[in-house]
């Protein structure tokens, strides 16, 4: 599914506990360099820290570790911010960002909440590019990390396209099961992993505890799934997500309605629609609450609720105050159809009706 090799996949929880090992093995893999004074990292000085780059639209288990270690002053974090044109962590701002004791960079490969595409192709590229010079300065080669959650199952993913070191799976995103798991490149021997747990020496001592087989299992025949549809699977959900913001725009009118995740020139997942209806009643989670049919969302499911506070990855993707907060993220999936999207404008258009008759 992701064009690694098998021996370089350890089985984890999920994607918060992969993200996690990530950071925590970083921080790790820095002072034990450090200590030893191998690589030439002896040029960082005593009390150096590890520098962690990452941008200000990702998902919590990737901000809250940063920033955790931040507040505890054991790592130093740059939180780029996205650009309000693009949706996207620009190139040349990640490499900006780089520091003589950066050791990782964590960009996600697409955006939960508006579905936008990173440029990871292009940081990994340019990462490689610049541990080159740093070696040669006697400074440590940086890592590239990407959270590809929310991408797989929705387009075709490969570690050898992306370049990067480490790359996160969650099952339940692409219909497996509630499990995770984390991809290092030559695990152990090109990239470094030190566990979190330790214990019964399972998964290669990398990730100890009793493997959870059917669960496994489950990730393997829902990873073999798209490795055979992922085309079909893609197509499908583009063509109805594509349909339900066309029925949006023709029930409301094309200037009531915002889409958040539209930005000129960027790519985009097929079965993100993040929408506002704009209106001073119709704040997401009240629409929401009058639906009858819809289940959806106002920014990350897995998230505390908001309350009719705007998400934060809406603001720093440049969309007004006002307008995010309005926001509601509709999905599409593999089995939605255009009668369903039909019920659900349907259902938008009451809720709002009956918000506004209230008002």
């Amino acid at each position: 599914m992701i064009g690694g090799n098998p021996p370089d996949i350890i089985f984890t929880s999920g994607g918060t506990e992969s993200n996690n090992l990530v950071i925590q093995s970083m921080v790790r893999h820095f002072r034990e360099s450090q200590m030893a004074k191998e690589d030439g990292v002896e040029a960082l000085g005593n009390g150096a820290k590890p520098h962690f780059v990452t941008c200000t639209v990702e998902h919590d288990s990737i901000r809250l570790p940063l920033e955790h270690l931040k507040e505890d002053g054991v790592a130093a974090v740059t939180f780029v911010p996205v650009s309000k044109v693009s949706g996207q962590a620009e190139v040349d701002d990640v490499l900006a960002a780089v520091q003589p004791t950066t050791c990782l960079v964590t960009i996600m490969l697409a955006n939960n909440e508006t579905g936008v595409i990173m440029h990871v192709p292009e940081i990994s590229q340019r990462i490689k590019a610049l541990n080159s010079r740093r070696v040669a300065l006697g400074l440590p080669r940086i890592l590239v990390h990407t959270d590809a959650a929310q991408a797989l199952g929705k387009r075709r993913v490969d570690v050898e396209d992306l370049g990067v070191d480490f790359l996160t799976i969650v099952g339940h995103k692409f219909y497996g099961p509630r499990i995770g798991a984390l991809y290092v490149r030559g695990l152990g021997e090109l990239t470094p992993l030190h566990p979190m747990l330790f214990g019964g020496g399972q998964e290669r001592d990398f990730r100890p505890g009793t493997e959870n087989t059917p669960m496994i299992a489950g990730l393997g025949k829902a990873a073999e799934l798209v490795s055979k549809n992922c085309e079909a699977y893609e197509a499908h959900m583009r063509e109805v997500r594509d349909y339900l913001e066309a029925r949006l725009q023709a029930e409301f009118g094309q200037k009531r309605i915002h889409l958040n995740s539209q930005f000129p020139g960027t790519e985009r997942l097929p079965n993100t629609c993040n929408v506002s209806i704009q209106g001073p009643q119709l704040q997401g989670h009240l629409v929401l609450a009058q639906c009858r049919t819809l289940l959806a969302s106002v920014g990350a499911a897995c998230h505390l609720d908001l309350g009719d506070r705007p998400s934060p990855v809406l603001l720093s993707s440049g969309v007004p105050f006002d307008v995010a907060r309005n926001a509601l993220r509709l999905s599409v999936g593999r089995s939605t159809t255009k009668a369903e999207v039909d019920l659900v404008v349907e259902d938008l258009k009451q809720a709002v009706a009956r918000l506004e008759g209230s008002a």
